[in-house]
C-alpha cells in the first residue's frame, strides 16, 4: 500500500489516518477501500455534509424537488451555483469514467463493512456559500460567478495522471496561493474554515482509530488544525446581513421617481421621455434574458411587463415572475429532475432541462432588468440636466 497520499497522526494515543484524495479519481477510491479495509478503524470521517451525502446516497432526491419553493425562497441562484459546480466536477467525472465523489461512495461502504462508525465531517454547504458571499466585494462576487459560468463551457480535458498530480501537497499549496491572490476573501471561508471544521470532526470522532476521507488541499490544514480544539459554534455563524445593500436599494427607486416626477413638474413631455425610457428598457433587456434563456412566449411577456414595477422594489425581481410563469406553462417533470445529472455535463443540457432552464430564466431576466436599470437611470439624468 502505498503511502503517498497517506498522513498519519498521533494524539494521546489515538492515531488518526488521513487520506488525500483528488474527487474523481479511480485511484482515490481504490485507495479509499485499501486503507479501510487493512487499518479498520473505529470510525470513518468523510469530507461530506448531511446534505452532500443525502445527494450521494439517494440517487432520486431531485425527484422531490418543489420548484416554485425553490422561487419563492429566493435561492434559484445558489441552485444554480450548485448545478454549475457539479457540471464542472461532472465533466471531469465523465472523462475518467467514474462517479463524481466515489472515494466518499467509497469510504461509506467500507465504513458499513467492517462495521466502523461513519462521521459526516464537513459544515454544511449553505452556510459555506453564505460565508464565502457575505466575505466579498461586488467585484470579487462578479468574478467568482464569471468563473463559475466560464466553467459550464469549458471543454478543457483533464487527464487522470494530471488529476494524480493535484493529490501532491505542494501542488495543493502552489495552487491555493495563487487562488488566494485572484480572490483573496474566498480562502479563508472556503479552506482554512473547513480545515478547522473538519479537524474538530476528526478529532472527536469516536474509537482510537481514525480513518478520514479528505479531498487533498485539506490534508495540510487539517493536520495542523487537529492538534487544537475548534469553536464548532463559531464556524457555524452566519453574519447578519449588511444594512448598505438594503439602503442603496431603495435608495435608487426614490431618487429615479423623484427625478421623474420633479421633470413632470417642470417639463410633462420630458417627464414622459424618462418614464417611456424607464419602461422600455427594463422591459425589453428582461425580456431579452427570459429569450436567451428560451423561455415560453408568456414567460418572455411577463418578463418584460413586470421588471419597469419590479426594478422599484428592491424586495421584489422580474426574473422570479417570470420563472413562476415557466414553471406553471411548462412544469418539469419527474424526468427532468431524474435527467439533472446527465444534462449538467452540456451547455445544451442546461438550456434543455425545464428544471435549470427556469433558473437561467430567473438569473438572466434579472440581469436585463439590472443592466437596464443603470441604462435608464444614466437616460432618465441626461433628460433632467436637459430640461433643468
Amino acid at each position: 500500500m502505498s503511502e503517498e497520499n497517506i498522513t498519519r497522526i498521533t494524539i494521546e494515543n489515538k492515531e488518526y489516518i488521513l487520506i488525500g484524495t483528488a474527487h474523481v479519481s479511480k485511484n482515490s477510491a481504490e485507495l479509499v477501500k485499501e486503507v479501510i479495509e487493512n487499518e479498520e478503524p473505529d470510525a470513518v470521517c468523510i469530507e461530506l455534509d448531511q446534505g452532500r451525502y443525502q445527494s450521494i446516497t439517494e440517487g432520486n432526491k431531485w425527484k422531490d424537488t418543489d420548484i416554485f419553493k425553490i422561487i419563492k425562497e429566493k435561492k434559484a441562484g445558489m441552485m444554480f451555483i450548485n448545478l454549475a459546480l457539479s457540471s464542472f466536477q461532472k465533466k471531469m467525472a465523465d472523462q475518467m469514467g467514474i462517479k463524481p465523489g466515489q472515494e466518499m461512495i467509497q469510504g461509506i461502504e467500507s465504513a458499513k463493512e467492517i462495521g466502523a462508525k461513519l462521521v459526516l465531517a464537513d459544515r454544511n454547504i449553505q452556510i459555506t456559500f453564505s460565508r464565502i458571499w457575505h466575505s466579498m466585494s461586488f467585484k470579487e462576487k462578479m468574478l467568482l460567478l464569471s468563473q463559475i459560468i466560464a466553467s459550464i463551457f469549458s471543454n478543457e480535458e483533464i487527464s487522470e495522471e494530471e488529476l494524480e498530480k493535484l493529490k501532491s501537497k505542494d501542488t495543493i499549496d502552489a495552487m491555493l496561493n495563487e487562488f488566494t491572490e485572484s480572490l483573496p476573501q474566498l480562502k479563508r471561508p472556503l479552506i482554512d474554515e473547513r480545515d478547522q471544521y473538519l479537524a474538530e470532526k476528526i478529532r472527536t470522532a469516536p474509537g482510537e482509530k481514525v480513518v478520514a476521507v479528505l479531498g487533498a488541499a485539506h490534508v495540510p490544514g487539517v493536520s495542523r488544525e487537529i492538534y487544537k480544539k475548534q469553536d464548532l459554534k463559531k464556524l457555524t455563524e452566519i453574519s447578519p446581513k449588511s444594512k448598505k445593500p438594503k439602503i442603496i436599494g431603495w435608495s435608487i427607486p426614490i431618487i429615479i421617481i423623484a427625478i421623474i416626477a420633479y421633470t413632470f413638474f417642470a417639463n410633462p413631455e420630458a417627464g414622459m421621455q424618462q418614464t417611456i425610457s424607464w419602461f422600455l428598457w427594463h422591459g425589453c433587456l428582461s425580456a431579452l434574458g427570459a429569450t436567451i434563456a428560451l423561455g415560453h412566449p408568456l414567460t418572455i411577456l411577463t418578463a418584460f411587463v413586470a421588471a419597469p414595477f419590479t426594478a422599484l422594489n428592491p424586495l421584489l425581481a422580474s426574473g422570479w415572475f417570470a420563472g413562476f410563469v415557466q414553471a406553471f406553462v411548462q412544469k418539469p417533470t419527474v424526468r427532468d429532475f431524474e435527467n439533472l445529472s446527465a444534462n449538467l455535463s452540456t451547455v445544451k443540457g442546461f438550456w434543455n432541462n425545464k428544471v435549470t432552464r427556469i433558473l437561467l430564466i430567473i438569473i438572466l431576466s434579472n440581469i436585463g432588468s439590472s443592466i437596464a436599470t443603470f441604462i435608464s437611470g444614466a437616460d432618465i439624468l441626461r433628460l433632467f440636466f436637459k430640461h433643468l
